[in-house]
């Protein structure tokens, strides 16, 4: 009876341990769990993780990589049941969910007297999007600014002249419609409406309007200036210089561009290798054309960590292999992607020589956050099915943008109360 009571009670500790993110594997070494979703920065990951083992080679690194369709609710019902990754990518949208859930640790207490991790050392607009009552949550690890990719052999073929920093949106129209060739199914421009980082986000605040107020008790959806991007929107696939919103939904925005079927869209930095695999000497890429204002949307992706991990001080030193000098400085050579770290954001530059990646470093100087708030899932959720719906025939624009800011007030409010 004494060995079944002692029995029990070991497999009951053993669960316990499991539930509150206590890892051991076989070999008795502690494991620390990542999870993130896009495998083209495995390379990056796994060398950072093997200059973090040099250091604790009793320590097991398990890597999961989910679709980003899958990964957050994952995420959340591993989190929410007490278990889950000790460290895992974190993005703009969910980030308030997060924190105001209590699911991911305050870093502040791990950056006292940490020479080797300082925010000053990391661009604001990433260090703000991840930081919540002036405290740090996710180490800032890349930043996705916009720039406007374009393929030069469709160029070359029509004889135009490619895109600079000159242009405003009265040229992607001009030079769309030149580009556009609607016997071959090629299109001058893909203007992303499904995508609202690349698309219409960078539209509304160019018009001079915003998508949320600073202070996040207001929309913009319903403003003027909103009116007038969406106005522009729609009138690029009235004229057939776009695809329609229905052929976007049907065919991937990369797939539109990389199957040279687009002659131009705008798009975020991290695409900027996958593009240049594909289309090679071909790709060019150009500041975002600007309307009255000159900007565009700065987003970008962090690491945070398990607030129920047992781990935590090794989870940290992990979160520093990735996100540090050396961690960014790899991923940076890689050239998947715009390195947080600004002084190694250089480094970046020459991982694709035939591609003008300081475009996207240039972008940055004034380029605005992306819009959050503490419910930004669910005010997306209402734009994404309006916006589209709207395209798709169902209703006005104007109609849905009104929908959009009306139901988004009503979140913003309650989420003063809260």
């Amino acid at each position: 009876m004494k060995k079944l009571l002692s029995l029990c009670i070991f497999v009951l500790i053993s669960i316990m341990l499991v539930a509150c993110g206590g890892k051991s594997s076989g070999d008795g070494k502690k494991t620390i769990e990542v999870a993130l979703w896009d495998e083209n920065v495995s390379a990056a990951v796994d060398a950072s993780i093997e200059s973090f083992k040099k250091e604790h080679p009793d320590v097991n690194v398990k890597v999961t990589y989910t679709p980003f369709a899958e990964y957050w609710t994952k995420l959340r019902t591993s989190l929410g049941g007490g278990s889950g990754s000790d460290i895992f990518w974190m993005n703009g949208p969910n980030f308030y969910q997060y924190v105001t859930s209590d699911l991911i640790k305050d870093l502040e207490p791990f950056l006292q007297g940490d020479e080797e991790f300082a925010k000053e050392n990391y661009y604001p607009a990433v260090v703000d999007l991840y930081s919540y009552e002036d405290k740090l949550y996710a180490a800032p690890y890349f930043v996705d600014s916009i720039g406007l990719f374009y393929n030069k052999k469709l160029f070359d073929e029509a004889g135009v002249d490619y895109p600079d920093e000159t242009w405003t949106w009265e040229d992607i129209e001009t030079v769309g419609a030149k580009l556009t060739k609607p016997d071959e199914g090629v299109y001058g421009y893909l203007n992303q409406v499904v995508r609202n980082q690349s698309g219409y986000y960078n539209l509304m605040h160019q018009a001079g309007g915003y998508v949320i107020s600073e202070d996040k008790t207001k929309s913009g959806f319903d403003t003027p200036e909103a009116k007038e991007a969406f106005a522009f929107l729609n009138r690029l696939i009235e004229k057939k210089i776009s695809p329609t919103v229905q052929a976007q939904i049907e065919t991937d925005a990369d797939q539109w561009f990389m199957s040279q079927k687009v002659a131009m869209t705008p798009e975020i930095s991290v695409h900027a290798a996958e593009y240049e695999e594909v289309l090679g000497e071909d790709l060019g890429v150009a500041p975002l054309p600007k309307g009255k204002v000159d900007t565009s949307i700065v987003h970008g992706i962090g690491w945070a960590m398990n607030s129920k991990t047992k781990n935590e001080d090794l989870a940290w030193e992990l979160i520093k292999s990735l996100s540090n000098k050396e961690g960014t400085t790899v991923m940076a050579e890689t050239g998947f992607a715009t390195p947080a770290h600004m002084e190694i954001s250089k480094v970046w530059l020459d991982s694709l020589p035939n591609v003008d990646l300081q475009i996207f470093l240039d972008a940055l100087e004034k380029a605005v956050p992306y819009p959050v708030s503490e419910k930004t899932s669910e005010w997306q959720n209402i734009e994404t099915t309006e916006i589209q719906g709207a395209f798709l025939g169902q209703k006005s624009i104007d109609e849905a943008l009104d929908k959009i800011a009306a139901e988004m007030n009503a979140i913003l409010e309650e989420e003063q109360k809260d």
